[in-house]
């Protein structure tokens, strides 16, 4: 999508972009779409909006649903249904169409076409069925609702009349001119009007069918500022309202009259030469839309002033603008129709209401406009540069009193002619930078008692983000405002120790910086002291030296990490020898402990082998535990190898396996005793 910007009045080129071919399969389509970003960014709000090859008229429906174009070659017409966003049917014809009207009746469709060969043309909705000719060749016709005629003006001094609900011919209108241009019907007197060769405009009564009014607009179109090479001749004609009337010539002068005066109210001229083609009528604003085949200008019907205007690439053949919408579409000497959108104009149209959220998306976030690549220069300018020598190539396009460049160039040879602006433009940006930030910084006229320096460093973090703040538009809260570390600046619990080990470890180039702080904190208790109402800032170092001096600290880096644990290893050796002089001159008292109950007493020896154990490898371990029998490894039929471990048992464990033992051992031995009283008794009676 493409944007241009003409009196600051956005026009959104939604046909912007090329066009694939239908015969690309789909896998080559989404190849293109990756590789191209024309393609990827293209916007396609109906699907093969085109003609094969050029399109000469563009007709919307009533009620907006349908849109009717009709091109060449072969000449055909083609529907568009905005409901589906896609081609609905499309007909090929014999001849060319000059003109046609199209009328939609719910489900029901209406076309007449007026074609190049004195045909003319009915189609309802399952195609053609009915041709009829008439004598002459005819270039236009309008259709009049009351009475069912249909009027053709051609090359001829009549206007022929078609009945549709007789189906015949009625007896024909008798003009003055020798040949006819245009025609239109007003929508609400029905007066008809037609613009002849001759530049003027005769308008009919369709009740009487007798003249009432004759206008000679070629005489009103000639000015002191117009030049005119030949008699100017009607090209357009259009009905506003019932009193107003907008006439095209074909020398490129648009006239506005009320028809109760034969003096145009306005003239107003494209100078361009070229015959008007379309006119069309914006209401809400009160602008008129005429367009040639070069331009589209867009004006206002009372003073005449140039509202915006558009240029195409390619010649334009017919401009039809949607109703009630700020869309407005074009047929060109070209396969694609082009599609625009103005949001000034009016909104989106139903089907494609998204638009207005996109152009609102844009507008928040502006894209580069057409010029934004090119930087306009004038021939001062090129000496200036030492670029006078590429007028007349292809690098440079006049335009009014100078040229336009690429701006990459003009980059280029701007650095090459003053290598040093550069640096000049940013110092004096940010001197700027500094000075905004010293007159808009929170200033603090009293310090907290606990943890002074740690409140003097968050007032410099401030200052250094209240740029980034302001950007992104974000009212973060301060720290020593905040209620929930508020106690950090006044318990005295929580004051930094920067003497400890931990401080000083994370810290390594926190000498240096503390040594600033705190000659700024002097700085601002003598001020306190003084009570003064104006702050002054610590005389510090320039913007180099301080640069200079933080590439120093991050080089010197690792040699403060260094100083600072030597001067801790020796603090720690200091410690060490006052703690051993403390316990030479303690005396050592014994010191019992008590076993519990159930336990015995091992030496300190157990506790040794189990270190030297747990030091040792795996492979050495399993060696042990295999000689002492706990471990049994074993190989598989499969080729591994298989390990079972045998769990030592506690002392416990194994006095109650050996009172279960015992145990054991006095029941077998009464067993067995009573076994052999039993068999001592019974030998005694076999005696008896």
């Amino acid at each position: 999508m493409q944007v241009s910007s003409l009196n600051e009045v956005k026009i959104y080129s939604l046909s912007a972009g090329r066009s694939l071919p239908e015969w690309l399969s789909d896998r080559k389509k989404r190849a293109l779409q990756k590789k191209d970003v024309d393609i990827r960014r293209r916007i396609e709000l109906i699907q093969d909006f085109e003609m094969p090859t050029v399109c000469t008229k563009i007709k919307v429906s009533r009620d907006g649903q349908y849109i009717m174009a009709v091109g060449t070659y072969k000449p055909r017409i083609r529907c568009f249904d905005t409901y589906q966003l896609s081609q609905k049917f499309e007909r090929c014809l014999d001849s060319e169409v000059c003109f046609c009207i199209f009328q939609c009746f719910l489900f029901y469709f209406q076309i007449v076409f007026l074609q190049c060969g004195r045909f003319v043309e009915f189609h309802s909705q399952h195609g053609h069925y009915y041709r009829t000719r008439i004598p002459k060749f005819g270039r236009d016709f309008s259709y009049h609702y009351p009475s069912c005629d249909l009027y053709f003006v051609g090359a001829s001094s009549e206007v022929y009349r078609l009945n549709l609900e007789q189906g015949r011919f009625l007896n024909s209108l008798q003009t003055d001119a020798s040949e006819s241009n245009v025609c239109d019907i007003n929508p609400v007197h029905f007066l008809f009007a037609m613009g002849t060769a001759e530049g003027k405009v005769e308008c009919w009564d369709p009740r009487t069918r007798n003249r009432v009014g004759l206008l000679d607009c070629a005489l009103s179109s000639v000015t002191a500022d117009t030049e005119i090479d030949g008699l100017p001749s009607i090209s357009a004609l259009k009905f506003d309202g019932a009193l107003n009337m907008a006439v095209g010539t074909s020398t490129g002068q648009v006239l506005l009259y009320d028809l109760r005066s034969s003096n145009p109210l306005i003239v107003k001229d494209h100078h361009y030469g070229l015959p008007i083609k379309s006119i069309q009528f914006q209401r809400q604003l009160d602008l008129i839309i005429s367009a040639d085949s070069r331009i589209i200008k867009m004006w206002n019907k009372d003073t005449g002033k140039i509202f915006t205007s558009m240029e195409p690439e390619y010649d334009i053949n017919d401009v039809c603008l949607y109703p009630d919408s700020g869309m407005l579409m074009t047929a060109n000497e070209a396969p694609k129709m082009n599609i625009y959108y103005i949001p000034v104009l009016g909104p989106a149209p139903k089907w494609c209401s998204f638009l207005d959220n996109l152009t609102e998306e844009l507008e928040e976030n502006p894209e580069s406009t057409v010029y934004d690549d090119y930087k306009f220069v004038t021939r001062k300018d090129l000496e200036n540069l030492g670029l006078a020598h590429l007028i007349g190539s292809s690098l440079l396009r006049a335009y009014m009193h100078g040229f336009f460049m690429d701006i990459r160039l003009y980059h280029k040879a701007k650095m090459m002619a003053n290598p040093f602006a550069y640096e000049e433009y940013r110092r004096e940006k940010i001197r700027q930078k500094i000075e905004e930030t010293r007159a808009q910084r929170v200033q603090l006229k009293k310090l907290p008692k606990v943890n002074k320096e740690l409140a003097l460093k968050l007032i410099e973090e401030e200052e250094e983000q209240q740029v980034i703040r302001k950007r992104k538009q974000k009212n973060l809260p301060s720290l020593l405002k905040d209620d929930r570390f508020k106690v950090m600046f006044e318990n005295p619990d929580f004051q930094v120790d920067e003497q400890s080990e931990e401080f000083r470890l994370l810290n390594p180039l926190v000498s240096k910086i503390s040594e600033k702080r705190k000659r700024k904190l002097k700085i601002l208790e003598e001020l306190e002291a003084q009570e003064q109402e104006e702050e002054e800032e610590p005389e510090g170092k320039a913007s180099d030296a301080e640069s200079s001096e933080s590439s120093d600290d991050e080089k010197g880096w690792v040699e403060e990490v260094r100083k600072q644990r030597k001067l801790l290893r020796q603090e720690e050796k200091v410690k060490r020898q006052e703690r051993f002089k403390e316990d030479q001159q303690t005396l050592l008292k014994p010191q019992f402990f008590e076993i519990k109950e159930g336990e015995e007493f091992r030496s300190f020896k157990d506790s040794a082998k189990k270190q030297k154990l747990m030091k040792k490898t795996l492979g050495d371990r399993l060696k042990l535990e295999e000689k002492l029998g706990t471990l049994n490894v074993s190989d598989t039929t499969v080729g591994s190898k298989q390990a079972t471990f045998k769990l030592k048992k506690s002392e416990q464990q194994k006095k109650q396996q050996e009172a279960e033992k015992q145990h054991r051992q006095e029941r077998k031995t009464l067993r067995r005793s009573a076994s052999h009283l039993k068999s001592k008794r019974g030998r005694g009676r076999l005696f008896h």
